[in-house]
């Protein structure tokens, strides 16, 4: 391992770690430990380092593996589903969560419910800053489809989100 890719590699990491962090933390939620993913993304990304064109596209780079990996492990741990499931469902009851960390506790659970493209582009957008653009580029698919897909997705978070909250102050009943 040369010391200048190295030190290449951590100047170009250093700036994004928080939006690439939070990008994993949002994306993996309830499937796996967000840690894990930010790991194995950054060997790859290290591995592969001399293959990125452009250096302005590095957390694109670094997003574009983190999906890839995710999806790997998707694919290789279908039958744990129920189990990843019960874990995302799985509230700690500790007095000292503020309401913030329930609010996003509930956000992220919400983000779990929504189709693959809906909450990747919603991830990419609303949590980690992406453009419309830069969003149809990473995903392969037009603008017009990323703006589909934001509102579509919106759509559905609002509604299990007011869901939740109804069903939570007993507006409506479990029968």
């Amino acid at each position: 391992m040369s010391k200048a890719k190295q030190q290449e590699f951590l100047e170009l990491y250093e700036p994004i770690h928080d939006r690439f962090e939070r990008f994993c933390k949002a994306r993996v939620y309830g499937n796996m430990e967000f840690q894990d993913l930010v790991n194995e993304t950054l060997l790859v990304a290290f591995d592969k380092f001399e293959t990125l064109k452009s250096k302005k596209a590095f957390l694109a780079f670094l997003f574009g593996i983190s999906i890839r990996i995710l999806s790997n492990n998707n694919r290789k741990k279908k039958e744990n589903y129920l189990q990843s499931e019960e874990k995302s469902h799985a509230i700690e009851d500790n007095s000292a969560k503020t309401q913030m960390d329930v609010e996003i506790h509930f956000l992220y659970k919400a983000l779990g419910q929504l189709k693959e493209p809906q909450r990747e582009s919603i991830i990419l957008f609303e949590i980690s800053g992406f453009s419309i653009k830069e969003i149809a580029l990473l995903q392969g698919v037009s603008i017009s489809a990323v703006k589909l897909r934001l509102k579509r997705g919106r759509e559905k978070l609002m509604e299990i989100m007011t869901f939740e909250s109804s069903f939570k102050r007993g507006e409506i009943h479990n029968d």
